[in-house]
């Protein structure tokens, strides 16, 4: 890390009661965008951790050399440290950190439940893969930046202005690997779907509907873009978010 964190993109934790929520923020985002509904969650009476994944909320110079293996293996050890010190544990993820949040229970069939916004879990074809192979053999690193996907005004996310293009193709091959292992999520998930998404399509939740081996409730977001946490939408997904970890981390409380 070569740059001191963004004001605002700092982890967050919360120590509450023995049940544990891992909260995931997405690709170029930070700890940001997931505060409030980390916050919501934490208020609820859970055990919440939002870390700050590898090459997020510094500098986007940070990120460009950071890989899927860094943000997968950042997940997977807070999500360690947080069941050594919690009985059950339900992950929450947006865009990337829903991926992660899947890629975590395709690994680990005693997790509780998965609460997902606008996950990518469906990759982008090999025409879209080929442009970005084509512009790093120019030796173009980043492009446009595609966060603040928000219809709220006045509402901004704090990510990166750009996208660095190694770390996308990274993201997508780690993605084709939780795409070909969706049958293994066995839990009860709560997908929280963007009617209108500039970043991710909404096939990526058809494909969890469809492919998931669990229960799947798709909740329909009609007055938000990608980032729905911080738009229109948010008291929705924190209240289905709340009573969805209620029903899958308290019913045998």
């Amino acid at each position: 890390m070569t740059a001191p964190i963004m004001s605002g993109a700092e982890p967050f934790a919360h120590d509450g009661g023995a049940a544990g929520v891992l909260v995931l923020h997405g690709f170029t985002g930070n700890p940001q965008s997931m505060r409030p509904l980390a916050e919501a969650i934490a208020s609820a009476g859970f055990t919440v951790e939002l870390p700050l994944l590898p090459g997020h909320g510094t500098s986007l110079e940070d990120m460009v050399p950071t890989r899927w293996e860094d943000w997968s293996g950042a997940a997977e050890a807070h999500f360690q440290a947080l069941a050594a010190r919690t009985d059950r544990i339900a992950v929450v993820g947006l865009s990337m950190g829903g991926a992660l949040a899947c890629w975590l229970a395709e690994r680990h069939q005693h997790l509780a439940g998965l609460a997902l916004i606008n996950p990518l879990v469906s990759p982008p074809d090999e025409e879209f893969r080929a442009g970005i192979r084509a512009l790093l053999d120019a030796g173009t690193e980043t492009f446009d930046g595609i966060g603040s996907d928000i219809k709220k005004e006045g509402n901004n996310e704090a990510s990166y202005p750009g996208t660095p293009l190694a770390a996308a193709l990274s993201l997508f091959e780690g993605v084709d690997d939780v795409h070909a292992r969706l049958g293994d999520i066995h839990c009860p998930t709560l997908l929280l779907t963007s009617r209108e998404d500039h970043v991710v399509d909404a096939s990526s939740g058809a494909a969890l509907e469809a492919g998931a081996s669990g229960p799947v409730e798709r909740v329909w977001l009609e007055d938000s873009y990608h980032v729905a946490t911080l738009d229109n939408d948010a008291p929705i997904i924190e209240a289905k978010v709340d009573g969805f970890l209620a029903s899958v981390l308290m019913a045998d409380a």
